[in-house]
């Protein structure tokens, strides 16, 4: 199915985008959906599939820095304004006033920035595995993690080559496989004088909900893009600190779903996620809010459990008023 997939480069915010769509770009409702690291549009080949069948004209396009979208050299030029910016030109080229948004991992940071920017653009909003955080009135994010030590992926991907050198160590398909297939729920903090690539563990055999020449399709596009751009996201946290001031303590008003893995990295512990989304200060800060808990679920949720998401989403977005008859 996902071969009947339209693909197409897009300028956008003074840089062009690789985009893939599906659907009736003439009547259906536009769903736009954000990748995260380190994947790519394809990431949502389930959800783009599902979704179109129903009427839905889904839009999901490599984000900057990944596979066949440009890749601006330096960390500066991948901040949540640049990222919110690109999306709100794809909808202008769309001609979409608003939007149905979902977003995994790094696409939901920019999707929750996108709600806070530009509500009025964003019909509703299905943020994947990471929550809405607060923004620390005096404490930047990098000082924060230092507090998890050198072992810290985040940390460990801020100096420019660091990162990149250790992931050339393996070849692509194995790193893609480290990645996408780690069961780990803590925080991905390797030992002392240790790697986060070289930590995480390849599982004996391929779980059923991804095939190996899947993940050599993501394997394929890292060969030609490299890391810098992917990396560059987590390079720019800092500079997300400075430019989110003004919305500091703001509320999420858009109507939004919350799905994540009860498995997820980063759930574990009296300090981890789980603990986060069950607590008050997460409803508080998104009113409008719902939560799906997928049992044995990690953070790669929408391919590892590809049904039960794609069902969420049309639940979601038909019930947003944009059902479609």
């Amino acid at each position: 199915m996902t071969r009947e997939v339209r693909e197409q480069r897009i300028k956008t915010n003074g840089i062009w985008l690789n985009v893939a769509e599906k659907g009736d770009n003439n009547g259906g409702p536009l769903v736009m959906l954000l990748h995260g690291f380190p994947e790519t549009w394809f990431s949502w080949r389930h959800q783009i599939d599902f979704l179109s069948s129903h009427g839905y004209h889904v839009v999901a396009p490599d984000l900057r820095g990944y596979a066949d979208s440009d890749s601006p050299p330096h960390h500066e030029s991948y901040t949540v304004s640049h990222l919110v910016a690109d999306v709100i030109g794809l909808l202008d080229h769309y001609g979409t006033t608003q939007a149905f948004v979902a977003g995994n991992d790094w696409g939901a940071t920019i999707g929750w920035s996108m709600c806070l920017f530009r509500p009025d653009r964003v019909r509703g909003f299905i943020s994947l595995s990471v929550p809405y955080f607060p923004r620390h009135p005096n404490l930047k994010p990098l000082e924060f993690f230092k507090s998890f030590g050198d072992g810290l992926y985040i940390s460990q991907f801020q100096k420019p080559g660091r990162a990149e050198a250790a992931f050339a160590k393996h070849d692509l398909l194995t790193v893609m496989k480290k990645f996408f297939l780690t069961t780990r729920t803590d925080f991905l903090v390797a030992p002392p004088d240790t790697e986060i690539i070289d930590d995480l563990e390849i599982p004996s055999t391929i779980p059923d909900w991804i095939t190996e020449e899947e993940l050599q399709v993501y394997a394929d596009k890292f060969q030609r893009s490299g890391f810098t751009g992917p990396l560059n996201y987590y390079r720019a946290m800092d500079l997300n600190w400075e430019i989110m001031a003004p919305w500091q303590d703001s509320k999420i008003v858009v109507p939004t779903k919350f799905i994540f893995g009860d498995k997820d990295m980063g759930n574990a512990g009296e300090h981890g996620k789980m603990q986060y989304v069950k607590g008050e200060m997460f409803k508080s800060l998104v009113p409008n809010l719902e939560i799906t808990v997928i049992e044995d679920g990690h953070h790669f949720i929408q391919q590892e459990k590809s049904n039960q998401v794609s069902e969420e989403m049309l639940s979601f977005f038909n019930k947003l008023g944009n059902a479609i008859k």
